[in-house]
Formats: C-alpha cells, structure tokens, sequence
C-alpha cells in the first residue's frame, strides 16, 4: 500500500506533462500500481476500508460470557485480576503470555458496553473573579530545621486565572491559621478578586445535623466580609472542585523538592531561612506568568486600609494551681496571676494574654487537645519552698527542660532517693535564676565525669563558667586650667 504523499506526487508529476512511467518512477512505484490510483481517483487512504473480520480465533472465546457476567457484577475489577481466576480454573488454556491480549479485550467491551465515565468540564476563568486556597502537608519533603525534623503545613492561595500563588507556613488548619494564612497570602497578591473558594474545612464551614445541611461559621463570614468576597466551598467529597489549587499543591511540591535536590540538602538553619527559601522560589513560579498576572492584578478590587488581624478570645481564670485551659489545652501562668481573669486572644501560633489592657505574657500555642505546656520557670518558686509536692505532681514529666535534666533527677533518685527531689528543684531554681543553658552544660560535665548532678557541684561549675568582671578604674579627674590656658595663648597671639 502507498501512501498519499507518494501518490500525491504521482499526480503532481502526471499534471506536469510527464508520462504514466516517468511519473510512477518518480514516486517510486510500478506502472500498473500509478494506472490503479489514476483510474481510482482516490488516495490510499480513502481507498482503506476497516477490517471488519478476525486474523486470528478469540482465544476467550470459550469464558468470554462469564468474563462479561464478572465486569457487569463488579465494573471495578481489574483485568488482571480476571485473568488470573481466569488461569486457575482453566490451567491449560491459558498462559502468562497472553495477559496482555485479555487487558486489551476487556478495555474494548469497557468502551462499548461500560458503564459512563466522569466527564471533567473545562472551566474558562476569567480575571479577577476566582482565588482558590487549601492546607497542604509538607512532612513528605523531609525538610530539617538544624537538623531536627521540622513538621509543618503550608496555607497556599491560587488565583485561578493567572495562576500566580502565595504561601504561608502554618501548623494546623484551625480558623487562626486560615485567618492569617489568607491575610498574608492576599497582602502579598496586593489585590482582592471577587470570589474565594475553599474546601469544607471545620473553621469555615459549620455542618447542620439537624437538616444535614451546611453555613458558614461567624467568624469566616467576618472575615470575607471585610474584603468584601463572596465565599464559596466545595461539594463534600468532590476535591476536584477546588482543582486549581489542588493541582496547584501537586506542582509546588514538586517544585520545592526539585529546589531541594538542586540546592543539595533539605536543612536550613532557622526557620526564618527556611520561609526566605520557600518566597524566593514562589516569586520565581510566578515569574513565568507575567502575562496573565498583569491582566488579572488589572481586574482585582483594592485592599481594605489594614487588615483584620482576627482572632479568637477567651475569658479564662487563673487557677490555684497556677495554670489556665484554653481549647482543652494546660498551660502554666506566673504564679503571681494566681485567682485573675485573663483575656487570651488566640492566634494560629501564639496565645497572647491580656491582664486588661495590658499584655501580661505570650504562650506558644499547643495543637490537638488534652495536652501541658508547663513552664517550670512560672512554678519553680513554690516547688522550691514545697519540694514534697515534686513527687506526685500531675505534670512532674513537664518540668524536665530536657533530656540532661532528666538523666541527673534519674542519677539523683539511684543514688541519694531521700534527698533527689529537693537537690534537683535546687537545681531547677539555679537554672531558672541564672542560665538554663549553663545548668545544662554543667549537668553533661558531671555526667561525663561520673560525679552526682547536687546543687552544690553544678553551682561550682556555673559560677567557674561566668566571664570574668572588668577591674573598676579610677579616672584620674579632668582639669580644664591647662586648656584655658592654652585659648588665652592663642587670642594673646592674634
């Protein structure tokens, strides 16, 4: 069979004057085959017609009927797995060989007699209007602080027509981190599109038992109100209607780790550079798309004057046990606060606490619910004047800064069980009043050197450890005479 290229020119050289075997020979085909084209007027493949028999017997013939009962039963099963009951019931009919033959039988009879495929519509977005955003795990990048694991998530916002993305870190998805993430990732944007679409997340949308229905809580309708959004969120179950920002999620890692295996370690020395790595890559991604970015930046609404900055407050009094509990969480207070109500304003990081006005102390904020954050600092006080209390306090495993503080109250309790309480608030109250880094330091020393962590022998070594005081100089007394003297000189000589 030729093909209409050849025979193409065939008939190019033909109209030119050239006879039939001049023309045959410059296509490269005999006389006869050049008359059979001229008398057909067709090219090849008009002349093709489809096969419409078999060149050899359906080797499953025999099972087909059951292999279309098993596809109608359960559409789901594989070829592959048909094939292998297929094999076991029949041994000597079939073999491995003929896999391949059986996935393409059972791809033809899905084509034809399957049941319907999701069809995915294509959207066509218009500038201004959609910015989409979602939480997106970053664990799998492995990425190091120091050389310490550093779990965390990222809050990324897409804006679906240029596709140009903000990012912000983040640690849980709790509606402070959405609060601040979308306020960072929109300021940074430096405009405000009309929509924004999110997933059904628990600290935007509130679910109705009763009806089984779905509203917006409060505190995410202040917050689109501000900038003026109308907010809109997926269907439960189907993610594909955030599309852009899910592809986007699967792209930016992508990237990152590319980044990463580019730059030749996944550690950083804060995370401070971390974040400064993580801005310089978004800024090159978005780079690539000058063209829509400057037609969608055209199109989007102004910022508010400043931003919300929203939050959650909490009314909470100090209890006798020196601690507060804020969203199923412990945490220790000065015990000076002892019997006072606070005001704490919770943020996606920190809790800021407020004794009226004023801003009395800042906590790190604890994720997930029942957990202590116990500050030895804000107890060791009365721990030190009380040390029987130490044994059976409730949340004794907190007050162990780390693993050095530990092995001594271990090495104490061994060799000296009557007294390693009160010798190791002594030296809990010595690191408290001095240096938490130095108390360790001598700790490690003492356990090197096979000595006992008392308080006497870790002081000894943070008192060896302080700098040196400068020597007091006496200035000698400043006398101006001979300086009066020598101006009186030079006006005489003038």
């Amino acid at each position: 069979m030729k093909t209409d290229a050849e025979v193409q020119l065939m008939l190019r050289e033909r109209n030119k004057g050239k006879t039939i075997e001049q023309s045959a020979a410059r296509a490269g085909m005999s006389t006869p085959t050049a008359r059979k084209y001229l008398r057909a007027g067709k090219l090849p493949s008009s002349l093709k017609q489809p096969r419409s028999y078999r060149t050899h017997p359906n080797p499953f013939a025999a099972d087909w009927p059951w292999v279309e009962q098993q596809l109608q039963r359960a559409p789901a099963l594989q070829a592959k797995t048909l094939f292998s009951l297929l094999s076991e019931q029949h041994p000597d009919r079939y073999t491995p060989g003929q896999l391949r033959t059986f996935q393409r039988h059972v791809a033809q009879w899905r084509a034809l007699h399957g049941p319907d495929k999701d069809v995915v519509f294509e959207q066509v977005h218009q500038p201004g209007r959609f910015a989409q955003s979602d939480f997106t795990h970053m664990d799998d990048l492995q990425i190091t602080l120091a050389g310490i694991p550093f779990p965390h998530l990222l809050y990324h916002l897409v804006l679906t027509y240029s596709n140009v993305e903000a990012v912000s870190l983040c640690f849980s998805e709790s509606f402070e981190a959405l609060a601040e993430g979308f306020e960072y990732c929109i300021w940074q944007l430096g405009g405000v599109p009309e929509q924004h679409r999110t997933d059904n997340l628990s600290a935007a949308v509130q679910a109705i038992e009763a009806d089984r229905s779905r509203r917006w809580t409060d505190r995410y309708l202040g917050l689109m109100n501000h900038y003026g959004l109308s907010p809109s969120t997926t269907t439960p179950g189907e993610a594909h209607e955030n599309g852009d920002v899910e592809q986007a999620h699967h792209r930016f890692k992508e990237a990152v780790d590319q980044a990463l295996r580019a730059r030749g370690s996944r550690d950083f020395a804060d995370r401070a550079s971390y974040f400064l790595w993580l801005q310089e890559l978004v800024r090159k991604r978005n780079q690539t798309r000058k063209q829509r970015w400057a037609e969608e930046l055209a199109a989007l609404r102004p910022l508010p004057k400043t931003p919300l900055h929203p939050c959650r407050e909490e009314q909470v009094v100090v209890s006798r046990f020196s601690t507060i509990r804020v969203l199923h969480n412990t945490y220790s207070v000065p015990s000076r606060l002892i019997g006072l109500t606070l005001t704490v304003r919770v943020r996606a990081e920190v809790l800021e606490c407020y004794l009226g006005a004023t801003c009395a102390l800042t906590l790190p904020r604890l994720h997930g619910r029942f957990g202590a954050r116990i500050d030895y600092r804000h107890l060791i006080w009365s721990l030190v004047r009380k040390p029987g209390a130490f044994a059976q306090y409730r949340f004794r495993d907190e007050l162990f800064p780390t693993t050095a503080f530990r092995v001594a109250y271990d090495a104490l309790v061994a060799q000296q069980p009557t007294r390693a309480d009160k010798e190791y608030l002594r030296v809990l109250h010595l690191a408290a009043s001095t240096s938490e880094a130095d108390v360790e330091a001598a700790l490690l020393l003492l356990a090197e050197s096979g000595r006992l962590a008392t308080f006497e022998a870790v002081r000894e070594l943070v008192r060896t450890n302080e700098p040196p005081s400068l020597p007091n100089r006496n200035r000698p007394p400043l006398d101006m005479a001979r300086y009066d003297a020598l101006l009186a000189g030079r006006s005489a000589n003038g």
